[in-house]
């Protein structure tokens, strides 16, 4: 750019900063195709503006995958200007799966660890969730659309304990779902940071993040209308279509 507009590279530099330009950098979106969005999204956000009255609004999702890496050399700590380091090489030692139900009334978190994430261990999760919640509330559970939330089995379950709803969010729209906020702060606060000898102790130190969230949780407010989602959307869709 410099050597076309006849100018030298630190002024391209300077004019970069002052505007807060950044053309090196490129972010990523996608677009729900779901023919169903805007009943989902009325359905969504109409629990986290307006939750019904005796019950509670959970956010349940899954993180699979969960790798219990080993750093080939320890942690270096935070220093004064120097932050913290880790190697980046290390040894693969398993993996677990995180299902986690994340409560919009105050923040706290129902989680468990498994080994895989198939139906029966969604309804073991469901199981747990119908302890750990007063019974005489209904429970509207907020998931997504992968195929283990409408197993048959499931279903079945589902209709054998009738305070359980389950609200699907459209596809492609993992951002409707608070839960995946919590799972980011959980992944940088403490899984990256980490060093894991094996699946057990990386499964000890989940539960205590967990434990330690829930003795100070902090309440997830959305604020979003279903009106300035749409007009967002409206907006990027004026752009794609528009000739480039």
């Amino acid at each position: 750019m410099a050597k076309a507009q006849g100018v030298s590279q630190s002024t391209v530099r300077r004019l970069w900063n002052r505007h807060n330009l950044k053309p090196h950098l490129i972010e990523t979106f996608k677009l729900s195709r779901d023919k169903h969005f805007l009943e989902k999204l009325h359905d969504v956000v109409g629990l986290y503006l307006n939750p019904p009255d005796k019950a509670l609004v959970l956010c349940v999702d899954e993180k699979s995958q969960i790798q219990a890496l080993e750093r080939t050399q320890p942690l270096l700590p935070l220093r004064p200007g120097i932050p913290a380091r880790q190697t980046h090489d290390y040894k693969r030692n398993g993996t677990t799966t995180l299902f986690a139900a994340l409560s919009m009334l105050d923040g706290k978190v129902i989680g468990d660890c498994m080994p895989r994430h198939r139906h029966q261990e969604f309804i073991r999760f469901l199981q747990l969730i119908d302890v750990k919640t007063p019974r005489d509330l209904d429970l509207h559970l907020i998931v997504d659309n992968y195929g283990t939330h409408k197993h048959q089995r499931v279903q079945s379950w589902l209709k054998r304990h009738p305070r359980f709803h389950l609200h699907f969010i459209p596809t492609s729209s993992s951002w409707l779902n608070m839960v995946e906020r919590w799972f980011r702060e959980i992944t940088d606060n403490r899984i990256r940071r980490g060093s894991f000898k094996n699946v057990p102790e990386l499964i000890k130190i989940i539960t205590q993040y967990i434990e330690a969230h829930n003795q100070n949780p902090r309440a997830f407010v959305w604020t979003a209308s279903v009106e300035k989602i749409m007009a967002k959307i409206a907006k990027c869709k004026e752009v794609l279509d528009s000739p480039h």
